[in-house]
């Protein structure tokens, strides 16, 4: 019954991961729609390769920087409760992918390709790890003193804050410090319209992205005993909300 249940976890975990995985898919789509067709290319190109050294980054120095656990064992370790280590960390990488991703948005067309990946390199396998470890894994004595200090501890059960506040205070000084992209304003100082390049592909980003935020937030319960129903209803509720607000608030710049 036990390796039955550690199964059923894992599998469990691993559809989590799958899921947040698509939804890098997403972020790809709502750039490349957002972004002029001549440097759609280099964005999609961009999200897979900041994908592929974020694994690099996180499996080899911030896995073991957040949670001190590495994976230099034998395969009969490894292999240990179905693999239920293995398929969480392949859920957590898909977190701190994101990170990147985030910041690519804020930035898609101001960035140079090759500093950019450096970038994705120190922050998945230096910076973010250190709020992950401190908030996920008791590192630091930061939830000891946030307890002391409020009597409860901090909660972040889906990564509002580790994942997106983080990805989104990094990105804020990038696009400050990159400015406007090129050709944004005239030379009296007029905005220059930049459309979006594609409609169709902003609409399945973010679709793809409705999808996925499920996995994100659903499967952070990690085991099937520890799944709520209250928290799939909440992301759906959040969705839909948010749609309606900012369709409300797009058809009153209309009126103005």
């Amino acid at each position: 019954m036990e390796n039955f249940k550690t199964g059923v976890d894992a599998l469990f975990i691993m559809t989590g991961a799958i899921m947040v995985l698509a939804m890098h898919a997403g972020f790809a789509f709502l750039e490349l729609g957002t972004v002029r067709k001549k440097n759609q290319v280099n964005a999609l190109v961009k999200i897979l390769i900041d994908f592929a050294v974020s694994t690099i980054a996180y499996f080899f120095i911030g896995y073991s920087i957040a949670y001190g656990v590495n994976f230099f064992a034998s395969a009969e370790v490894l292999a240990q409760k179905n693999g239920f280590e293995l398929v969480k960390f392949f859920f957590l990488l898909t977190f701190a992918a994101a990170i990147p991703a985030i910041i690519s948005g804020g930035i898609a067309e101001r960035a140079k390709f090759n500093p950019q990946l450096i970038a994705t390199f120190i922050l998945v396998g230096f910076v973010y790890p250190l709020f992950e470890g401190m908030v996920w894994n008791q590192q630091f004595g930061y939830q000891a003193w946030i307890k002391a200090l409020t009597g409860e501890e901090f909660h972040d059960f889906a990564g509002s804050v580790v994942v997106h506040a983080v990805g989104g205070w990094i990105a804020l000084p990038a696009v400050i410090l990159l400015g406007a992209r090129h050709g944004r304003y005239t030379k009296d100082g007029r905005i220059s319209a930049h459309p979006p390049s594609n409609i169709p592909f902003l609409a399945l980003g973010a679709w793809v992205l409705a999808v996925g935020w499920f996995g994100f937030n659903v499967m952070s319960a990690q085991t099937v005993d520890k799944l709520s129903g209250l928290v799939a209803m909440n992301s759906l509720m959040a969705m839909v909300g948010g749609t309606l607000v900012a369709w409300w608030f797009g058809s009153c710049l209309c009126w103005l």
